[in-house]
């Protein structure tokens, strides 16, 4: 297992990261996503350790709460030898204060996540989301606190937009306070709307990509397909799927699993391998956070590593998956000449 520095960090994670929102399945929408018990996760972090995945991620509210507490029971004895991500901010309570990223959510936030994973400190702690109406000095100013105390290592942001994301970082600079060095985004073949202007932002700023869902809410699993049906019990049909997943024209999907199949037929590797592997090559990337049901699902994922797809495969899943940028990202891809963009 590779291992690359989170962001301006001198912090290593694994370039695969395992996210547990397959464990517990505590209600309708994460039993979509899978319900592993304490001794089928216990086997699913014997497998991520034998292959050198050390990291894994979770969140509050997954499953309310049972995800970390299945993780920190399925790690149990073996603190040391694990990197441990958790998120908060979404609400996780009834209580008008048991939401966002205020001091008073963000304190029992974390010594709740603690608690559930049976550890005294998380190596990173991400905001979920961003929080409009609490002063980012306030959400700041409580992680650096936390970090100082020693309950967090490294702190990171999820799903910020560019401006969210480079106002913390001016903020984090201005009264010296513990700076993001991650940010957890979702990316995919399919859902490359992170390349506008996240990427060159992660680059400028030195803040590493964890990509979430990255192979695009299960549509680059293989099993959506031209002209097939898909699986009854895929987690596409899903209701937590249909309600949340971006959605795509049909005929870009196919173009790109089409690009897929025939890159397949010339490595001899699987769409999710390949798919895992084209994000591995990108710019700001530090890690995929992949999910698995079942031990078939993950060391079929941990084929993504150990190997790299050419440069000219990569050029083609490139031209396959590329779309119209959003203003004002089209235009200044016409000053190319001054205004380069990572990805040409």
């Amino acid at each position: 297992m590779d291992y690359r520095y989170l962001g301006g960090s001198g912090f290593k994670v694994p370039v695969l990261t395992f996210g547990t929102g397959t464990f517990g399945g505590g209600n309708e929408f994460f039993k979509a996503w899978g319900t592993s018990g304490v001794e089928e996760a216990t086997r699913l972090v014997d497998v991520c350790l034998d292959a050198g995945l050390t990291m894994f991620d979770s969140a509050d509210i997954y499953s309310n709460g049972l995800a970390e507490e299945i993780l920190g029971k399925a790690i149990a004895g073996r603190r040391d030898k694990v990197l441990i991500s958790t998120k908060g901010t979404f609400r996780h309570g009834e209580g008008p204060n048991d939401v966002g990223s205020s001091r008073f959510h963000l304190v029992r936030s974390v010594e709740a996540s603690l608690r559930r994973l049976g550890t005294d400190y998380i190596d990173l702690y991400q905001l979920h989301g961003f929080d409009a109406h609490t002063p980012i000095e306030e959400a700041l100013g409580t992680l650096d606190d936390l970090v100082r105390a020693g309950k967090i290592r490294y702190i990171g942001a999820s799903n910020f937009s560019g401006w969210h994301l480079m106002k913390s970082l001016a903020i984090s600079e201005k009264y010296g306070l513990s700076r993001y060095v991650a940010h957890q985004a979702y990316y995919s073949l399919v859902g490359r709307d992170y390349e506008w202007e996240l990427m060159p932002l992660g680059l400028d700023q030195k803040v590493g990509a964890v990509v979430w869902s990255p192979l695009g809410w299960a549509r680059l699993t293989g099993k959506f397909r031209r002209g097939q049906p898909v699986p009854e019990g895929t987690r596409l049909l899903s209701k937590a799927n249909v309600d949340m997943g971006p959605p795509i024209p049909e005929e870009y999907l196919y173009t790109v699993v089409d690009a897929l199949d025939a890159v397949a037929a010339e490595t001899g590797k699987t769409l999710p391998q390949i798919a895992l592997n084209w994000l591995l090559q990108r710019p700001t990337v530090s890690t995929l956070v992949i999910g698995a049901r079942n031990e078939e699902q993950l060391r079929q994922n941990l084929g993504a590593v150990g190997w790299n797809l050419s440069a000219e495969q990569v050029a083609r899943l490139d031209a396959a998956s590329q779309v119209t940028s959003a203003y004002p990202y089209w235009h200044q891809r016409g000053f190319a000449e001054r205004n380069p963009f990572p990805t040409g």
